[in-house]
């Protein structure tokens, strides 16, 4: 998988939301939410599917983009890939620090010691 920009990321968000979507559509939402312009948007697109992170149906003289890409599969090899070049690969200090600046909340400590415990009986 092909690097993808943070505006990029905005243009698959968008697909990932619903799709397939018009080039107008993509670009009337991201000019509301991020203030972005056509043109911009239109290149985004284009970079997008050069990279085969979407792809595009012609219908007349409308384009409907889709993601090629999953959601969980672009947001699981993002997260590894942070975590090791960040952390060696360790998970421990990334949720160490987060635990020492009070940025858990109960809810966030509950879902991990669910998540461990599963991982637990996977185990056995």
């Amino acid at each position: 998988m092909k690097e993808i920009s943070n505006s990029e990321l905005l243009v698959l968000k968008q697909l990932w939301f619903k799709a397939p979507l018009t080039s107008s559509e993509v670009v009337d939402a991201l000019a509301k939410a991020h203030d972005m312009h056509e043109k911009t948007v239109k290149t985004l697109l284009n970079r997008l599917v050069k990279k085969q992170a979407i792809s595009f149906e012609k219908q007349g003289r409308v384009y409907h983009y889709s993601p090629l890409i999953a959601e969980q599969e672009y947001t699981a090899k993002e997260s590894e890939s942070f975590v090791e070049r960040m952390f060696s690969g360790k998970l421990t200090p990334l949720v160490a620090g987060f635990a020492k600046n009070n940025k858990l909340s109960a809810e966030d400590v509950a879902e991990l010691k669910t998540l461990l415990d599963d991982w637990q009986q996977e185990q056995k």
